[in-house]
């Protein structure tokens, strides 16, 4: 995607295209733009994209780098319950990674019934719906209540440019996408991942509302996290202090999360069915904002802004070129 015109310095500098053409194997996703290398690694560069919608809409300022520094966080916090791809950082948005025998689910994890996608648990149980992914509801629930229990609903990992689609245990079995042993495994680790993260979470006054994992095998057969763990895109943040003062008056939560874009975009079309119009400067910094504040909530670090006057793609370059000089 071609970056936005824009009176802002912040949007000029937004990173929406890390394709290098001295690296090798390159693919992009919505997010991510990646390198397959020797030795069984990958190099993931998170750009400044954002998706909502199963589309790339906008950049948003420093995002790349949130990401990447927020998912650092939670790897090292949970590397005692679940080994994790990361090698090593050669750039703030960039980490080096194991290549892994990707798993072709996606472990969903979800405390609230909540959401505003279709895959989502409220969207679903609004339309009349009372199981979900394998799961029965009572009547009578709210949006953003909290569930019972924590459940796992598990997705389907779409193709290139597709959709998730929901499915269940039962299904995953039959199917033979894992096997038993393995989703035994999964969902222990994950439901013990999203333990620790609400436990985290909640010292810092943050709700870990829900999220989602996924995970391969690593040479040795082991199942190891990937991707991403606990960032604003993959799961929902509230703020624990007015939470339930809204949920009783039937408010959204104040949220630092994915979201916050997502419910814009609902109070302007319907993103399944019209075009999704062009997301105002002032809007992309406020979310841009939302990311940095969770991030600093949650590691009581200062984020440190880059150089606005070095190029994004430019610093990544030149990192990368010192991580890799074999192929600069």
């Amino acid at each position: 995607m071609a970056p936005q015109a824009s009176d802002s310095p912040l949007m000029d500098n937004c990173l929406t295209d890390a394709e290098f053409s001295e690296l090798p194997g390159f693919s992009r996703n919505k997010v991510r733009d990646a390198y397959q290398l020797p030795d069984r690694r990958r190099l993931l560069i998170s750009t400044d994209r954002q998706s909502a919608f199963d589309q790339v809409l906008a950049a948003v300022p420093y995002k790349g780098q949130v990401l990447t520094q927020t998912a650092r966080y939670w790897f090292d916090e949970t590397a005692d319950i679940c080994p994790n791809h990361v090698i090593s950082y050669p750039d703030p948005s960039v980490v080096m990674v194991k290549d892994l025998d990707m798993l072709p689910i996606e472990i969903v994890v979800r405390a609230y019934l909540t959401g505003s996608t279709n895959t989502s648990a409220w969207p679903m149980y609004a339309r009349g719906e009372r199981v979900l992914y394998g799961h029965e509801f009572p009547e009578g629930l709210k949006k953003n209540q909290k569930l019972p229990k924590t459940i796992i609903t598990p997705t389907t990992k779409p193709a290139q440019g597709g959709h998730d689609a929901p499915i269940t245990e039962a299904e995953i079995l039959e199917t033979q996408l894992v096997t038993a042993e393995q989703w035994q495994e999964l969902a222990e680790r994950s439901l013990a991942l999203f333990a620790r993260g609400q436990e985290l979470a909640a010292k810092k006054g943050l709700i870990l509302v829900d999220t989602k994992y996924e995970f391969g095998l690593d040479e040795n057969g082991a199942i190891v996290v990937a991707d991403e763990i606990h960032t604003p895109d993959s799961s929902r943040y509230w703020i624990a202090e007015t939470y339930q003062q809204r949920f009783e008056a039937g408010e959204e939560p104040d949220s630092l999360d994915k979201e916050f874009l997502r419910l814009w975009i609902v109070s302007q079309c319907d993103p399944y069915k019209d075009p999704i119009p062009e997301i105002p400067t002032d809007t992309l910094i406020e979310f841009s904002n939302k990311y940095i504040a969770l991030y600093e909530q949650l590691t009581g670090l200062d984020f440190e802004k880059p150089d606005p006057t070095v190029s994004v793609r430019a610093r990544i370059r030149e990192a990368l070129a010192k991580e890799l000089p074999e192929y600069f």
